[in-house]
């Protein structure tokens, strides 16, 4: 089964919010596709490595399935603390616990890794369990978590879109999760409206 090609449309700003949208499928849970897509999209895994995770379902299903129900119960916890950081509400302890177990058992260190003549911090895992590929999403996820008040958390001011991303802007007004996509609609529409009343004003 070869590994889908196209990359995923990363417009969060931190690897812990591209993780909470990638996962946020509606009524659904991360599928193992979606999860293997994302951890080559965001460069945690290569393409090669990527190729031989999605045969591990078929390979050692308990692994895989192992693997997904951690990575559901991450996307699940970081969903729910992101939406109460945006609507300044407490975060419950137990929704942290799945970002806990993560960081506690992928023990490891970041590593300069050489690539196509560039370099690369790299994460080098102590055990090789599947767990450390989690592990930058966790960290991620808690440094955000970590900054309280101050983090620049958003959701796009699109009501039909609920993508959420970091606001990395000088200004600290980025309203769109892409100006490109929902930014560009928005105002298309705005237009639409304005001329709209000026055909209709007597």
């Amino acid at each position: 089964m070869p590994s889908s090609p196209s990359k995923l449309a990363l417009l969060g700003g931190r690897l812990a919010v591209d993780f909470a949208n990638a996962a946020a499928a509606p009524n659904a849970d991360m599928p193992w596709q979606r999860l293997i897509h994302f951890l080559e999209s965001t460069a945690i895994v290569s393409a090669e490595r990527g190729t031989q995770l999605l045969t591990l379902p078929q390979s050692d299903p308990q692994a895989a399935e192992a693997l997904l129900l951690k990575a559901q119960r991450l996307s699940s916890s970081l969903r729910k603390v992101f939406a109460a950081m945006l609507r300044k509400r407490r975060i419950a302890g137990e929704w942290l616990e799945p970002v806990n177990e993560i960081l506690r058992i992928t023990e490891g260190h970041d590593e300069l890794v050489g690539q196509d003549g560039a370099w690369k911090i790299e994460f080098i895992a102590r055990e090789g369990g599947l767990d450390w590929l989690l592990a930058a999403v966790a960290r991620s996820g808690a440094e955000i978590i970590a900054e309280g008040p101050r983090a620049r958390l958003r959701i796009c001011a699109n009501p039909h879109c609920g993508l959420l991303f970091y606001d990395n802007s000088r200004t600290r007004r980025r309203r769109w999760c892409s100006m490109a996509v929902c930014g560009n609609r928005s105002k298309v529409a705005a237009f639409a409206r304005k001329h709209a009343a000026a055909r209709n004003t007597p």
